[in-house]
């Protein structure tokens, strides 16, 4: 098939994306669309835009949290002593009910 089975064309900008690993990305657009101001890079992921000397930098990257770092977040030292103290209070309570055994 050619252009004259399908009709012409639309018009196409294409616009150069520039990440901090140095590539070049050049999409192409309709010739009215609203260009967008950043474009992941395809070969890196890392975000680029379209100003060369001066790209985007790479995204601070947060490690990991286990559930208790999230915790100590949230809590004191002190807070957290308070909970155990009267978690275990609790525990004594039914243990001297009968409700809990070992």
């Amino acid at each position: 098939m050619g252009e004259a089975e399908r009709g012409e064309s639309a018009p196409r900008l294409y616009v150069s994306f520039y990440c901090s690993n140095g590539h070049v990305t050049r999409p192409a657009f309709a010739a009215d669309a609203q260009i967008p101001d950043t474009w992941d890079c395809p070969r890196c992921g890392l975000p680029a835009n379209r100003d060369e000397d001066n790209p985007p930098p790479p995204p601070k990257i947060q490690p990991y949290k286990t559930h208790l770092a999230y915790v100590k977040e949230r809590r004191t030292d002190k807070e957290a002593q308070a909970i155990l103290q009267e978690a275990l209070q609790g525990l004594r309570e039914r243990r001297a009910r009968g409700e809990v055994i070992f």
